[in-house]
């Protein structure tokens, strides 16, 4: 289908590999304390095995200038894109996918130590397997339920091994970060379908793959972006408040999620929630009713370490392109 072609070349994105130390001041700017960014596994691991120290050179100097502004370091290891050797190695679906990851794992760790606050190994697995082996929308365009399955096993295998291999290193803070969309019947159905849907949902969409990792992660990173109200067993949101990409701005259903990890007993860090919003119309009542649903569940029980809007400024938005616009910082992609 078109809509899984790319919109257009990410190119050299916010390039943020040359400008980091202006993001970073962006960040100071904005009263941040800290900052999430990521490695890039194909940099620091051009060919299997061998390991750039240019690269790696590179990074360092990126973690010593964020951590000479004050920003705590929240960094991710794995965020969606993938060296073009491990793709041609079948990528996830690969049975030894996770001991070579753990690989490039216990490099970074070898090499970063703690010049990383917090060491997030893969964002969002679920989504991976989601957009790329059931959807099809991203690279390698696959769309079967088995392969999906396959992929998510290896994720959380993938996953585990590079909580063990950091923490062979030291005592370093390991976080699982999921992105869990909140589902609910709506108010007024009267039909039990609806029940049983949104139950089941919540379930494959957070604990189906959380509850075997609870003791491989020391926080949990939660990416809030949807709440779907189901009625008559189908998607029924209202369209009261909506992103420009068309999507349900619900707040409370961040509060739900929150709620619904508390029994993980885990401190939990929001580690994206954000708004596609390219006139800045919503954007600042956005951030406002987030922060107030994220205090309610505090005063609720929940233990809530820290906030992360995304983005801090305008990325490239995998298929979808530059269009959408989530950055507290505008990006003139003309200039």
């Amino acid at each position: 289908p078109a809509d899984t072609m790319p919109a257009e070349p990410s190119g050299i994105a916010c390039d943020s590999y040359n400008r980091y130390e202006e993001d970073f001041d962006l960040c100071v700017h904005c009263n941040n304390n800290a900052v999430r960014i990521s490695i890039e596994w194909a940099r620091i691991e051009p060919k299997q095995g061998e390991f750039d120290q240019n690269e790696i050179n590179h990074y360092k100097k990126v973690l010593i200038a964020a951590k000479g502004r004050g920003l705590k370091t929240y960094v991710t290891l794995h965020h969606f894109s993938n060296p073009i050797w491990f793709a041609e190695l079948g990528s996830w679906l690969n049975m030894d996918s996770p001991s070579i990851f753990a690989k490039y794992v216990n490099k970074c760790v070898e090499e970063f130590h703690e010049l990383i606050d917090a060491y997030i190994p893969i964002n969002e697995p679920q989504v991976i397997a989601l957009m790329g082996y059931t959807l099809g929308a991203w690279p390698p365009h696959i769309a079967t339920y088995p392969k999906s399955l396959l992929v998510q096993i290896n994720l959380a295998r993938a996953h585990m091994r590079a909580y063990r291999v950091i923490k062979r290193h030291g005592n370093y803070k390991v976080g699982l970060v999921q992105n869990i969309a909140w589902f609910y019947p709506a108010e007024n159905s009267n039909n039990p379908i609806d029940d049983t849907s949104a139950n089941i949902l919540n379930f494959m969409n957070n604990d189906l793959f959380m509850r075997p990792l609870h003791k491989y992660m020391d926080f949990i990173g939660l990416n809030y972006y949807f709440t779907s109200r189901i009625k008559e067993g189908k998607r029924d949101n209202l369209d009261d408040v909506q992103s420009d990409m068309g999507w349900w701005v619900y707040p409370r259903g961040l509060e739900k999620v929150l709620l619904s990890l508390k029994k993980y007993n885990k401190p939990i860090y929001i580690t994206e929630n954000g708004v596609a919003d390219a006139m800045d119309k919503i954007r600042k009542a956005f951030i406002r009713d987030m922060l107030i649903a994220t205090n309610n569940a505090m005063t609720q029980g929940v233990d809530i370490k820290g906030y992360f809007y995304w983005s801090l400024i305008d990325n490239y938005e995998w298929q979808k392109g530059f269009w959408p616009r989530f950055g507290l910082v505008e990006i003139d992609r003309e200039n």
